[in-house]
């Protein structure tokens, strides 16, 4: 309201100089000026990536890879969970029945598990632990995949993966195949996400045949349909700080 009087006490007075009309025009040109680098400064801040192939587009995988050397000892502590399970599909109908068991054991085993760091040394004294009450990230994804198959939901559709977060930080997760795509079960969180939606760097995969063996992930293809202009986006999104 202060502002807005100065400004009407200003016009109000004679502006007949042209000393007055080249400082009016002045201002002007600054407040352009500087409306611009604002509104270049919002779009800059928050850059929109493109879209990586479709919403149901499989997660591909390359070549064999070794299984996490945890993983090897969790198949020896739990083999029920690591076992060939025989079924005719690698993927769930993901109706709102399923989609909300999905929501529920996510949240529920968020909730349950308190976060702590655990020590994966030498002495191999942590490991993988189905339901533990202190846990990191491996304990959330294996008892989620734990919790489902008991649900009886096929194992080929329930698969451990090892991704990187963007500050570099190895991670498991769990994917859920669906019929409108690859779900992600995560501890960090609480929204169930398509696998291209997470801005991971993905690594490796559990088998969907063989829950003891694992893929290398192949790196997604852009979709055909982006722009040129989106193209370049993308990649200059990707270019390190410098």
């Amino acid at each position: 309201m202060r502002r807005a009087a100065v400004a009407d006490r200003r016009l109000a007075l004679p502006q007949s100089s042209g000393l007055s009309m080249a400082r009016r025009v002045f201002q002007s040109v600054l407040l352009a000026t500087a409306a611009t680098v604002l509104l270049a400064g919002s779009s800059y801040a928050r850059p929109r990536s493109p879209q990586i192939g479709s919403p149901t587009t499989p997660i591909a995988e390359a070549s064999p890879s070794l299984a996490p050397f945890q993983h090897v000892r969790f198949c020896l502590r739990y083999p029920e969970d690591c076992k060939i399970r025989s079924h005719p599909t690698d993927r769930i109908e993901l109706n709102a029945d399923y989609a909300e068991l999905l929501k529920r054991v996510n949240q529920e085993i968020n909730t349950a598990i308190a976060p702590t760091l655990k020590s994966y040394g030498a002495e191999l004294k942590d490991g993988w632990t189905i339901a533990p009450e202190f846990g990191d990230c491996n304990d959330y994804a294996v008892t989620k995949r734990h919790e489902l198959l008991q649900a009886g939901l096929p194992g080929r559709a329930l698969r451990l993966a090892v991704v990187k977060t963007a500050s570099g930080i190895g991670h498991l997760i769990l994917v859920v195949s669906t019929t409108k795509g690859e779900m992600v079960l995560d501890n960090l969180n609480e929204a169930i996400l398509s696998w291209q939606s997470t801005n991971y760097h993905w690594i490796k995969i559990q088998s969907a045949n063989d829950a003891r063996f694992w893929f290398e992930v192949k790196a997604p293809v852009a979709s055909a349909s982006l722009s040129h202009s989106s193209r370049k986006l993308h990649l200059a999104s990707q270019q390190p700080d410098i």
